[in-house]
């Protein structure tokens, strides 16, 4: 046995434990044997221990690896907890991604941290600065590894397949081999690679950055230069200008940070790299000010939303860099000046990323506030974006439920018709949301109204309140704007099936399929026999005539091609 197999066993045992272990917790939460929120602590804790010891394993020892992941999932674990607060059921938080981004960075940002806490001190800039790079270009081999050895299981199995073995298709219809397999590969992949750490190190991509400094400054500078002729039109645009300008920065301190290296001796010497290095940190506060001014303007336009807050503290980050790298390049230390910032900026962004997860900073609330703001500012309701509010959590609905008392208040007509209309009046439960849509929805024919009333209960609370509104509205010289035809229209299935039609906007038509498969709504795709789908006058034509004469079918004029069990058809 060699010296490296006890580390190499150790790794592929653990690898597979995790993989093991993430399975039967995505079966338990899948078959809902666990409360909503101790199903989101458990995956998050379990998430962050085996990938934090996972990834911590060769620096330290596995042993000290794993107690180090325990306190850090046990941190994260109780962050996204609480977060999971704003939203009532806990499911909900899926509508807030921004949350678990947060939880992304706190699982992965501190490694470098307790790696190095672990040896010559966690703030200790060169075993910081290893730490990080080793960290990346470790995990980035050991998943390429992990594709590689899925290509050649996928390519084997298809090479077995042409004599007739199925021994591979066999092992990977166990639902729990994906996992353990990944895993396994995972682990011995970074236990080989922690073995070759003097040959797979970051050197080699740290001196291919250094050589685009460059061709971004010489592009910024561009930009910077022809802005002013060019007008500030586009710049202001929307977040996604705010965006460029933001990951025009992180290239910039990227590229900034690999430069300066570990010390003074590793960094670029003197000469066309290190003016290019020191001269874009001298720059680097213009974008980062103009992402900034580009997010301003936009929450003044439009009030503030989880997303342009989520911005806004990525442009207040970039802003804290530029300014720290702008004064850093001032200075004749100014490349340890600009390391001395670096762990500054990088504790600043875990502080923000806990922050975020915490009620101090409570996105969903933020942004409901700013809408009942901008409601009370101007009494225009159009300013409102309810469906946002529905997503929000209890923030949202908080909001929402205060809409609803103002509405039937005098002189709030506008509103209560906006909340009618959209059938978003936090008061009403779905029961009552299917009743409303059953009130007002025509149905042809009509003793077709219990297979109607079950696709009503199967379906979601958002079709019905989409439903309901396009129902509500009303089509010229009368008539409401949508039908449900019931018929069977799929003989081979048992059964009727309903065709939704819908007053989209503009005018548009809308054709839904519907028909249930064990009690579970299906939807299905509605095509012409010829030409086009009937739209605006022709589509409102279509719905009185649906709305006043019973359904009539013919036999589709379409032949199939029979290849055995398979067929192949011509569509028109």
């Amino acid at each position: 046995m060699t010296p490296n197999m006890p580390q190499r066993l150790a790794m592929t045992l653990f690898g597979g434990l995790a993989g093991f272990a993430l399975y039967w917790l995505y079966v338990i939460i899948d078959d809902g044997l666990l409360d909503d929120r101790l199903a989101l602590a458990l995956a998050a804790f379990a998430g962050t221990f085996f990938g934090g010891a996972l990834a911590m394993a060769g620096p330290v020892s596995l042993t000290r690896a794993a107690a180090l992941a325990v306190a850090l999932g046990a941190g994260v674990a109780a962050l996204i907890s609480l977060a999971a607060l704003r939203f009532d059921p806990a499911s909900d938080v899926s509508n807030a991604p921004l949350l678990f981004l947060a939880a992304v960075v706190l699982s992965l940002l501190p490694l470098p941290f307790l790696i190095a806490g672990a040896g010559p001190g966690w703030c200790d800039y060169p075993a910081l600065f290893t730490q990080s790079w080793s960290l990346f270009v470790r995990l980035s081999f050991a998943w390429i590894f992990v594709g590689v050895v899925w290509a050649v299981i996928l390519l084997s199995g298809a090479l077995f397949d042409l004599v007739g073995l199925t021994l591979i298709d066999d092992l990977l219809k166990i639902e729990a081999a994906p996992w353990l397999i990944t895993g396994v590969v995972f682990g011995l992949a970074l236990a080989v690679v922690n073995e070759l750490s003097e040959y797979v190190s970051p050197f080699l991509i740290l001196r291919l950055l250094r050589l685009l400094l460059p061709l971004v400054l010489l592009v910024l500078a561009v930009f910077l230069l022809a802005l002013p002729f060019r007008g500030l039109t586009g710049l202001f645009g929307g977040i996604s200008s705010a965006a460029t300008l933001l990951a025009i920065v992180a290239a910039a301190v990227t590229l900034i940070s690999a430069a300066v290296d570990q010390t003074d001796e590793d960094a670029v010497a003197d000469g066309v790299m290190a003016w290019a290095a020191r001269s874009l940190a001298l720059i680097l506060p213009l974008p980062a000010g103009l992402a900034v001014w580009a997010i301003a303007l936009r929450v003044g336009q439009y009030g503030w939303t989880p997303e342009r807050l989520f911005v806004a503290a990525m442009a207040l980050l970039a802003m804290g860099y530029g300014l720290s790298y702008c004064a850093a390049a001032m200075r004749r230390s100014w490349r340890a000046d600009i390391r001395s910032v670096n762990v500054i900026n990088a504790l600043a962004v875990i502080l923000l990323s806990v922050l975020w997860l915490t009620p101090l900073l409570n996105a969903e609330r933020i942004a409901s506030n700013s809408q009942m703001a901008r409601f009370a500012a101007g009494g225009d309701p159009g300013v409102l974006d309810l469906w946002a509010l529905d997503q929000w959590g209890r923030a949202g609905a908080a909001a929402r439920a205060e809409l609803g008392r103002m509405a039937m208040q005098p002189g709030q007509q506008a509103l209560a018709d906006l909340l009618a209309s959209t059938a978003l009046d936090s008061s009403a439960s779905i029961e009552s949301a299917r009743a409303d849509l059953a009130a007002v929805m025509p149905l042809q024919p009509a003793s077709a109204a219990a297979l109607r009333d079950t696709i009503v209960a199967a379906a979601n609370i958002y079709d019905l309140q989409n439903w309901t509104a396009s129902c509500r509205e009303t089509l010229p010289g009368g008539g409401a704007g949508c039908v449900t035809v019931v018929a069977d229209f799929h003989p081979d299935r048992p059964g009727d099936e309903a065709m939704l039609v819908l007053l989209g906007p503009g005018g548009y038509g809308s054709y839904i399929g519907l028909w249930l498969d064990a009690n579970i709504l299906q939807q299905s795709q509605i095509l012409p026999s010829f030409g086009a789908l009937p739209t605006e006058a022709a589509a409102q034509s279509l719905l009185k005539t649906l709305q006043t004469t019973a359904p009539v079918l013919a036999p589709a004029p379409l032949n199939m091609l029979v290849i055995g069990d398979a067929g192949l058809i011509m569509v028109p």
